[in-house]
């Protein structure tokens, strides 16, 4: 059964006549009787009774009838949420950030695509830098946003905005009082860090690598898997840390935290998308709005 043979059935039904459903549909006379027919002899019914030179609907097209018209509607709802999609009057895009990039740089770009695309839904989720790069991998979110370094080959990695670690501590920490630090202080400090696998403790490894120490070498006092987690820890005199600056400006300004004297080098934040995955008239939008 195909959509055209259900199409003409039904243009036969509402008129009673091949010759003039023919010609609504634009097809030929012998094309519509040949549909009919075939409809009838694929499931073995009869659906019109033949009236001297016209047709007429018998008690089984009569049944059949709104069964095809739902079909028939229910394709043309298809057909327009389709149309809506591509003209992205409709749909749904699935996003994965990592928590630095989700909870300070992005939720206005967020809110100006929504404003821009009222009925696209924006399905955000929030993990580290490796989740992000896994649902990727698995097809769960077509979009990923992260500030760490991905070795995934399946995903294009594009720069779309950066930002810099800050090495922080309570106002009472030595660290706070000094005019300067190297890198070897840095592992004379008990320390409060993101997970392994977050952008933030990735990017603080990849300075301290470049700066000769090794990252191994740092006294971990405590691991916590959430920035406002190890904030809290550190003003809370666990250690020093190390977040992105929009993470740490408030607990700054007011007094709780100061910054220590080391800079951090700038680092990128990252879209991937996936390679190969089939890419959304959304999708593409969004990253058009991220510029």
């Amino acid at each position: 059964m195909t959509l055209e043979r259900l199409r003409i059935f039904v243009a036969v039904a509402e008129r009673d006549h091949v010759t003039a459903a023919a010609r609504a549909l634009n097809l030929t006379q012998s094309a519509v009787s040949n549909a009919l027919a075939a409809l009838e002899a694929e499931h073995q019914v009869r659906l019109f009774d033949r009236v001297g030179r016209g047709v007429a609907l018998n008690a089984t097209g009569r049944a059949f009838l709104p069964e095809a018209k739902a079909v028939l509607a229910r394709a043309a709802a298809a057909e327009a949420a389709l149309a809506d999609m591509s003209a992205l009057r409709r749909g749904r895009l699935a996003v994965f950030a990592s928590q630095t990039i989700a909870s300070y740089w992005l939720p206005r770009r967020l809110v100006a695509f929504h404003v821009a695309h009222p009925g696209i839904e924006l399905d955000v989720q929030i993990g580290n830098t490796r989740e992000v790069a896994q649902a990727l991998l698995n097809g769960d979110a077509e979009i990923g946003l992260v500030e760490g370094v991905v070795d995934a080959p399946a995903l294009t990695q594009a720069q779309v905005g950066s930002d810099r670690l800050a090495v922080v501590v309570t106002p009472d920490h030595p660290w706070a009082f000094a005019k300067r630090l190297s890198a070897r202080d840095l592992i004379e400090s008990p320390w409060v860090l993101r997970e392994p696998g977050s952008g933030t403790r990735s990017s603080l490894e990849a300075a301290l690598r470049e700066a000769g120490v090794n990252p191994a070498d740092l006294p971990v006092a405590m691991t916590l898997p959430a920035n406002e987690a190890v904030l809290a820890a550190a003003e809370a005199g666990a250690g020093a840390t190390a977040l992105s600056e929009s993470v740490a400006h408030a607990s700054v300004a007011a007094g709780r935290l100061v910054r220590a004297p080391f800079s951090l080098p700038e680092r990128p934040f990252r879209l991937l998308r996936h390679s190969d995955r089939y890419r959304s008239r959304a999708g593409d939008a969004f990253v058009q709005a991220l510029g």
